[in-house]
């Protein structure tokens, strides 16, 4: 029996296992449990709380009663999952040691330092061989998953918030004691389609999906199967020409085209099946080829161009586009069949203009992360100079048009000329252009070709493409460039 003095703790430490570590409840957990204001830092929040389980687990261990061969029912269950969480964070260090390791290895599957470390404190605590493999496994697959959402995904806005527990979700779903039990070998049924603006982040957010899935433990090698650097392939869509598309995908056999002077394997069979793939701009496939795709995602098999033989696809499927979801909707971007069976689950990758309107402080962490990624260490000095230079240059209501990939390099610009100007269409002005329309429709005093104009000439401030300008107005070209230069003619003229 678990003493009542213990057991209200033992189970809070159980749940906190088992709850999204990006989530509030995950937050509130901690903070009951270590006893501290909810301005604590994590990292001060999780030692404490380690402290205590250690000491109550030591108390334990006089007891004769660390191992789970002391527990039977409903006690052992509860045990097992505080004995999983002392181990965990035991060993938390050297799991994140790992992953630095296997991404200077590259490839190859590292070796794991402390394997007998582990294999002997989880015989300890009563584990036999076939827990110790998947613990071990499930362990590192957490840390990773962790590591890569809290470090790529940074920042303290709501939506990013929200954006860290959403990726949490995909990988382990809402119930990791479910996930284990049941999903751990069956993600590749779930694909995702990621959604977002240019240079939000949409790569980051799938490579952090794509890097953390389940990879089994190989005892004989004392490594895991294979490296996570090879379980995420990206391939961008929008660099091939529509013939070559379905070559890019699902490879092609030699002498299928003209130029097909040997075989291809697409990005399908490069695959890892532990692994994903992230097929970005995935808005701009043709139907023809969505159909294929479709076939992957149901049957997991696709043909090479020219090739009579089927191949199997094992891994993970992810989506992006920059295009919002009612544009995909109300335009049938996608097949309806496809758009189902690719959208197991949609996230949103939050614009840099929100991020900062919710939470003006996000720019000056996104700053510092982004000056000591470039520079090799932290720089007070370097933060505050580009920060200058934004509030002087951009003013406070600039719109971060190329969101987080403009901001780095706004950084490097001014790192080297110590200026940046941002793209002129989204200073201060271009705001002023926004409340113009506004109050002229309000007001009723813009004319039918005035307000179509400056709609126009709005859109290709943000996306300084007529193309783009078109396809979201249903104009053709040639009307958008001339209702654009209509309205500079009229700024002009006012000016």
């Amino acid at each position: 029996m678990i003493k009542s003095a213990d057991k209200d703790f033992f189970e809070k430490i159980a749940l906190a296992g088992s709850v999204n570590p990006f989530s509030d409840e995950h937050t509130g957990l901690e903070l009951e449990l270590a006893g501290l204001a909810r301005d604590a830092p994590r990292g001060e929040r999780i030692n404490k709380i380690f402290h205590e389980l250690k000491r109550r687990i030591s108390s334990l261990e006089e007891q004769g009663k660390a191992s789970l061969d002391a527990y039977k029912g409903e006690d052992r269950d509860l045990m097992q999952k505080v004995f999983l969480f002392e181990l965990f964070y035991r060993f938390k260090d050297q799991y994140d040691q790992l992953i630095q390791s296997q991404i200077a290895a590259g490839d190859t599957p590292a070796k794991i330092p402390f394997f007998t470390d582990v294999h002997q404190a989880m015989a300890i605590r009563g584990f036999g061989e076939e827990s110790f493999r998947r613990y071990f496994a499930l362990a590192y697959q957490i840390r990773r998953a962790f590591f890569f959402i809290d470090r790529g995904l940074a920042g303290i806005s709501p939506s990013m918030k929200q954006l860290r527990a959403n990726l949490w979700k995909n990988i382990f779903t809402h119930n990791i004691e479910l996930y284990d039990r049941y999903l751990r070998d069956r993600m590749e049924d779930f694909s995702t389609l990621l959604l977002g603006e240019t240079g939000t982040g949409k790569g980051t957010a799938a490579a952090a999906i794509g890097r953390s899935g389940f990879i089994p433990l190989n005892r004989r090698w004392r490594s895991f199967v294979e490296s996570f650097t090879q379980s995420f392939v990206a391939l961008n869509l929008s660099q091939f020409p529509e013939t070559l598309i379905e070559s890019a995908l699902f490879g092609h056999k030699k002498g299928a085209f003209t130029g097909a002077i040997d075989d291809y394997d697409g990005v399908f069979a490069s695959c890892s099946p532990h692994g994903a793939i992230l097929l970005d701009e995935i808005g701009e496939v043709p139907k023809p080829v969505q159909i294929k795709l479709l076939q992957v995602l149901q049957e997991r098999i696709f043909k090479p161009v020219g090739s009579h033989k089927h191949g199997r696809f094992e891994g993970r499927v992810i989506a992006a586009t920059n295009r919002p979801l009612e544009e995909i909707r109300e335009k049938k971007v996608f097949r309806d069949d496809f758009y189902y069976r690719l959208c197991s689950d949609m996230i949103t990758v939050p614009p840099l203009r929100q991020r900062i309107q919710e939470s003006p402080k996000e720019l000056d962490i996104l700053l510092e992360i982004t000056v000591e990624r470039l520079v090799g260490k932290p720089s007070p000095e370097l933060v505050e100079m580009v920060r200058t230079a934004i509030d002087e240059q951009l003013g406070p209501e600039y719109q971060w048009p190329g969101n987080v990939r403009e901001l780095e390099q706004c950084v490097r610009r001014v790192l080297l000329k110590g200026s940046y100007s941002g793209e002129a269409a989204f200073a201060p002005a271009s705001a002023g252009l926004d409340r113009r329309l506004v109050a002229g429709i309000q007001q009723g005093s813009l004319e039918a070709g005035a307000l179509v104009s400056g709609y126009c000439y709005l859109l290709y401030q943000r996306h300084s493409n007529f193309e783009e300008v078109a396809r979201r107005t249903g104009l053709d070209r040639r009307t958008v460039k001339k209702y654009i230069h209509e309205w500079e003619e009229a700024v002009d003229q006012s000016e």
